[in-house]
């Protein structure tokens, strides 16, 4: 019998780590999230109702935040710098749900001004009377050599994504602690947990907010449900290549090239929605192979650094040869 046993665990154990190592070939997340989609609160169900509020509302993931929730039937704040985008957004808000006109505000913010964000808060919360959920997800990328990089770039890139949100997170974390409720969500990076060229600004932003919410998460510990969730995405389809701060101010990028190989916004969208619903304090969302470097610098930070420097090297090779450099990893240099 004792064999028996013996031989079925040696037949079971190495079939598991082959269905293991075959879903971890075709995911686009961490295994923790896609078993909560899979096994978990739909956010059709959990979201539905809540009040939330989404910064960075006008494109990208921001924009595809908003027509989700409003699916879900969830009451919404959409802001961003320009209205007559957060109007539009909101008009396909109600097109695409059963939302009506006094579901969706339309909150102009922006994130630079931090001495207009306590007034922004008391709007929001005198219009709907309180706030559940927190989407920090405004902010700009950046696509430029440390070298090329004035200084003014990476003070912009520190106030507008560190700052900014804090700053907004301050203002809303009361209400929420006082209520004993709620979810601060915020939309990090891969950069965030490592780094990448061209980015250094943007990466050290991230880094910045990683380390400030993980440490408010134990900050904390008496208000259990209050949830504090980071959102790390790779490569996805939106417009922030375009938006990205270059190595000057108010230079624009060069070279934007095709999103076709990055993972749809909506599928992005759909496994935050699902984390938050199921309280996942840290959600990985990726295509292979960019998935594959969260576990190596998780788990085998030796490793990553020679995948990181292999690749790193080939992205900084195309940008100078003209070109995109998200699409990099997909494209051979140019050659004179």
């Amino acid at each position: 019998m004792d064999w028996c046993i013996c031989s079925l665990l040696w037949c079971f154990i190495p079939l598991c780590l082959l269905v293991h190592v075959v879903c971890f070939i075709f995911a686009d997340a961490d295994f923790t999230l896609l078993r909560a989609s899979l096994t978990g609160h739909r956010p059709e169900t959990k979201l539905k109702g809540l009040v939330v509020w989404v910064t960075g509302a006008s494109s990208g993931i921001g924009e595809e935040l908003a027509y989700q929730l409003a699916r879900c039937g969830s009451r919404l704040i959409l802001s961003a710098r320009r209205k007559d985008l957060l109007d539009r957004v909101k008009r396909q808000c109600l097109e695409n749900s059963s939302l009506k006109d006094e579901d969706v505000l339309v909150l102009p913010l922006d994130l630079l001004d931090r001495k207009s964000h306590e007034e922004k808060s008391k709007i929001v919360i005198e219009y709907f009377g309180h706030i559940d959920i927190l989407i920090n997800n405004g902010g700009r990328s950046q696509r430029s050599l440390c070298l090329e990089t004035h200084v003014e770039v990476y003070q912009a890139l520190m106030e507008l994504n560190f700052l900014g949100t804090v700053s907004l997170t301050k203002q809303v974390l009361p209400h929420m602690t006082q209520k004993g409720r709620g979810s601060i969500v915020t939309v990090s990076s891969v950069v965030g947990l490592a780094g990448a060229p061209l980015a250094t600004g943007y990466s050290a932003s991230k880094h910045a907010l990683q380390g400030f919410f993980n440490s408010l998460r134990t900050e904390l510990t008496d208000f259990p449900n209050i949830l504090i969730s980071m959102v790390c995405p790779g490569p996805v389809q939106s417009e922030i290549v375009n938006n990205a701060f270059t190595e000057e101010l108010n230079k624009p990028v060069d070279t934007v090239g095709s999103q076709e190989h990055k993972m749809p916004t909506c599928r992005c969208v759909r496994l935050m929605l699902v984390g938050i619903a199921n309280g996942v304090k840290e959600m990985w969302i990726a295509q292979q192979p960019f998935l594959l470097f969260y576990y190596a610098w998780q788990y085998a930070p030796t490793v990553a650094w020679t995948m990181t420097n292999k690749l790193g090297r080939k992205r900084v090779q195309n940008f100078k040869a003209g070109l995109d450099a998200d699409s990099a990893y997909f494209t051979k240099p140019k050659t004179s």
